[in-house]
């Protein structure tokens, strides 16, 4: 079983031009992306949260099940799901501004295990940032390193919700012993500041970069460096496309029996090539799409 932890939340997309542009609320959230992704993949997963029991919590809750992600871990609240307002760029990119005053997710509290059956847990995005629920993932992801628990960290960097970045980029740091697999965008890595040779010192056994439509990269600690070109595709936005890619790789790591330092190390050339090309694939076929729609295994081929 794959483990995501951090927040549900909801986006609201615009569906034309202007200021004033109908928004269409849609199931979101970086981590919850990432947990619908991979259960649609086929990997069994679970979802460690805390999600508003308004509607819109309610809508998250049936997302996640119908994808077939176990929720029984799911913490509740009365508090308010969280919003997320996106503008959608020329080239399909989207740019968000968050509502996340007194909602659900912030109040997430660190389980006393994990299940089992758990051999990753992934985290990321705004749960890494937005207190005090911030620091209950940071204790699972540090529990979870701890136990052998290979975990995978996707920073999603969101600007407008951290006040002190350089205080943000030092806990980034500080998370890296406790990190077997850590994926970023280009734009991640600039605003970090860092290169993958100095992550990878760091703990990491593989860095990963997305390069949008360019494609994919992967550093590991041999100092070999493969990469796969982004796959062809009429763009509608690339809302969730990151997310998939990180579903896509943990997925096919689980279905190679290599979600361990060790086997990562094992996967060489043509290991890689595959891995960073099923992602590629998967995140195309998001990107096809409106909102965070990720694909299902048979619209995918070959892993």
């Amino acid at each position: 079983m794959i483990v995501v932890a951090g927040e549900a939340l909801i986006d609201l997309v615009p569906q034309d031009s202007g200021a004033l542009a109908e928004l269409l609320p849609r199931r979101g959230g970086g981590p919850y992306n990432t947990a619908v992704a991979l259960g649609r993949l086929g990997s069994a997963t679970a979802f460690f949260s805390r999600v508003s029991r308004d509607a819109f919590g309610e809508a998250l809750l049936d997302g996640l099940v119908d994808a077939g992600v176990d929720v029984s871990s799911v913490q509740r609240g009365a508090e308010p799901t969280t919003l997320a307002v996106a503008t959608i760029g020329a080239d399909g990119s989207a740019a968000y501004t968050f509502h996340v005053e007194g909602t659900a997710d912030r109040l997430f509290s660190a389980p006393g295990r994990l299940p089992a059956e758990a051999r990753a847990v992934s985290f990321g995005t705004c749960s890494l940032v937005l207190e005090p629920g911030a620091s209950a993932y940071e204790e699972l992801m540090r529990t979870a390193a701890a136990q052998g628990v290979f975990t995978a960290l996707d920073p999603n960097i969101r600007a407008g919700l951290i006040p002190d970045p350089d205080a943000y980029r030092a806990r980034f740091k500080s998370w890296l012993p406790s990190v077997s697999l850590l994926k970023l965008s280009e734009d991640d890595a600039r605003w970090l500041g860092g290169t993958p040779r100095e992550w990878l010192a760091a703990g990491p056994a593989a860095v990963v970069i997305t390069q949008g439509g360019d494609g994919l990269t992967a550093f590991t600690r041999d100092g070999a460096v493969h990469s796969v070109p982004g796959e062809p595709v009429d763009v509608v936005n690339t809302i969730g496309a990151g997310d998939t890619v990180n579903a896509a790789l943990l997925h096919g790591l689980s279905v190679r029996d290599a979600l361990s330092p060790t086997a990562l190390a094992e996967l060489g050339p043509r290991g890689w090539t595959g891995l960073l090309s099923f992602a590629a694939r998967a995140a195309a076929v998001t990107c096809s799409r409106a909102g965070a729609e990720p694909p299902y295994a048979r619209e995918l081929g070959d892993q």
